[in-house]
């Protein structure tokens, strides 16, 4: 057989624009080989034909991985800038405006995120603990995120939620706003649907959902605050997490600018979008310091 499972790929029909990976390999009945491919850098899914396939030179891995690598620090440093910002801001208004030696603890937001693709789900899990995001990562199927998303909430009680995987507009099975013309958009917004109707407040759940082009405008209706895609492009695996990182790291006191929040992710407002949220973190006094009191 010419291609393998975990093979990284290219399509010809599409100048090879997107790498992906074979997560599954079907022959028909023509005796045609077909591979199903999950992105390997954005949350797209999608199938082709081994004819339309072709394999990628180790040195163009290299190169990619260097220029997303690149990409990804830069992002994750508009990130931390971000942060240290805020962190200075917390400090000065947590000790009352004055300074003084006071220590003052942060909570940030809890996160649950739910991913159709557990290597995503690995990445994204590394890089909440590269930026400190408490987080609990669930891999589930797509169709079975509804099924499973009321028994999560109450077991976790999370203040964000994450509902991700891979989707894909597909032309030939409809209009662009009928959600059914899309591979996984009716499963995240059944999901959202549910997480909303068991908590209602938009700033008590903070949802973030969808993956490549979704169906925007359903998701956001059915109860999300953020989502993918207004102009149903691509995003890149890692763009919820610079989403939530920002929520998760807002005091609850301050509502998060949309722009604020989309202009450290990858894809920016093409990809992405939300409406105006308040932040979740919480900040407390005084730190409990380790002393050796006198008995």
């Amino acid at each position: 057989m010419q291609f393998q499972i975990g093979d990284l790929v290219t399509r010809k029909s599409y100048h090879g624009d997107i790498v992906f990976r074979i997560i599954s390999i079907e022959r028909l009945e023509t005796g045609k080989w077909i591979a199903m491919l999950h992105g390997d850098e954005y949350r797209l899914v999608a199938d082709a034909e081994f004819t339309d396939l072709q394999t990628i030179k180790k040195e163009e891995q290299l190169v990619r991985k260097r220029e997303n690598d690149l990409r990804l620090s830069e992002s994750l440093d508009l990130l931390k800038q971000d942060y240290k910002l805020s962190r200075e801001k917390h400090e000065y208004q947590a000790t009352g405006r004055y300074r003084h030696q006071e220590h003052y603890f942060s909570m940030p937001g809890k996160v649950l995120h739910l991913d159709g693709d557990s290597v995503y789900l690995n990445k994204c899990l590394a890089v909440y603990e590269k930026i400190g995001v408490p987080v609990f990562g669930i891999h589930c199927d797509e169709k079975k995120m509804p099924l499973i998303i009321e028994g999560l909430l109450d077991k976790y009680r999370p203040d964000i939620l994450v509902v991700t995987g891979h989707d894909a507009y597909s032309k030939q099975k409809g209009s662009i706003d009928d959600i059914n013309a899309y591979r996984h958009s009716k499963h995240f917004v059944q999901t959202v649907q549910k997480a909303r109707k068991k908590i209602p407040h938009l700033d008590q759940l903070v949802i973030f959902a969808g993956a490549c082009q979704s169906h925007f405008e359903s998701l956001i209706r059915a109860g999300a605050n953020f989502a993918s895609s207004p102009s149903r492009v691509n995003i890149h695996a890692l763009d919820p997490v610079y989403i939530v990182a920002k929520i998760s790291f807002t005091p609850y006191r301050e509502h998060i600018n949309v722009w604020d929040v989309l202009r450290n992710t990858l894809t920016r407002e093409k990809g992405l979008g939300g409406i105006e949220t308040k932040g979740v973190l919480r900040t407390g006094m005084p730190l409990r310091t380790n002393t050796n009191a006198s008995q």
